[in-house]
């Protein structure tokens, strides 16, 4: 593609803003990957006073998963989201900030776990489906957007989808109730080019249909702040990033990276910094949590594997033997 055609594609310049923009802050969801949704109370309010101070338009809390899958005594509250423990932290949520749960395909009870919207703090309920949980994950969407939430889909792991089941999805999805679709790469496989592409095909099949496209993008090969910045720039308005870059193995777009990039004067970095300061950095050097770059997820991330491989490999006893992993996935390959 050549550079002129790249800037008529583009969406705005480096020295504007686009308005319609909005950021989730998906720290407590998916850096619950990390502690089996454990965090305590204080953190949690924490980062939701952080997000209102800072302008960001919604925090996805966690999951709302299916108890009957999900032992609650193995997971902590955020894992199922109930009333209750939301409103411990947002009461009535007197705020403008919208609050979001990760409904997943297959792991949910959506007819009695998530509420009518008039009997809930909840905003958004984001449905979380691989491509082959399409018809449970349209049937989660029809039943919270008739509940009164704004619904959107993240579509699971698009780095292994077959470029025709792609077009099925995008084709069902785009006429199904949704205010956005969500690119997730969940392995953090893609480079920006493979991004650039993506968000273009989204795009064009939910031209005309009201539906905006998001980027949720996991850092394997330190690429998830320049892919989301790509999809950003060619037309994606609902970008997900977590504070200190917090989330499950090698984490996320950081937060704090994005705001820092985004010319609307409405975000505001410095709340972002200090709830870092204050309480991410000693939970880091508590050595409790660890997420970030590092070598076994860039293996996994370049050979479009799930990370779950290389998170078993840094909770074991050599977590630092980078060969010996890197020799067991060429032979696994």
């Amino acid at each position: 593609m050549s550079e002129n055609a790249k800037d008529q594609l583009a969406k705005g310049t480096w020295l504007t803003y686009r308005p319609e923009i909005k950021i989730m802050d998906c720290t407590i969801r998916d850096g619950g990957l990390i502690n089996d949704h454990k965090f305590e109370d204080g953190f949690v309010k924490a980062v939701y006073k952080t997000c209102v101070a800072a302008g960001i338009d919604a925090m996805e809390f966690g999951y709302k998963a299916d108890k009957k899958i999900f032992a609650p005594g193995q997971f902590g509250d955020w894992k199922f989201c109930d009333e209750d423990t939301l409103r411990r932290i947002v009461d009535d949520n007197p705020t403008d900030l919208k609050i979001a749960v990760m409904a997943d395909a297959e792991r949910t009870n959506y007819h009695s776990d998530i509420l009518p919207k008039s009997e809930s703090v909840i905003d958004i309920v984001r449905v979380a489906t691989y491509v082959h949980q399409i018809p449970t994950a349209l049937e989660m969407i029809k039943d919270a957007h008739d509940k009164g939430y704004r619904v959107t889909c993240n579509l699971m792991a698009v780095s292994t989808i077959q470029e025709n089941e792609l077009g099925e999805a995008l084709e069902v999805l785009s006429n199904s109730p949704v205010c956005a679709i969500f690119i997730v790469d969940s392995f953090g496989a893609y480079y920006s080019e493979q991004i650039r592409a993506l968000a273009l095909k989204f795009l064009r099949a939910v031209e005309g249909k009201g539906i905006e496209i998001g980027i949720h993008a996991h850092n394997n090969q330190m690429l998830a702040y320049a892919n989301t910045l790509e999809a950003l720039i060619f037309g994606a308005n609902r970008i997900d990033a977590t504070m200190n870059g917090m989330g499950r193995g090698a984490g996320n777009c950081p937060l704090e990276l994005l705001l820092g990039f985004l010319k609307n004067p409405k975000f505001q970095l410095r709340p972002v910094l200090e709830c870092i300061q204050e309480h991410f950095l000693p939970l880091e050097n508590a050595g409790n949590m660890e997420w970030g770059y590092r070598i076994p997820y860039m293996i996994t991330g370049q050979m479009n594997q799930h990370p779950r491989s290389a998170i078993k490999m840094r909770a074991g006893k050599n977590p630092d033997d980078y060969v010996a992993f890197y020799d067991q996935m060429i032979e696994e390959e």
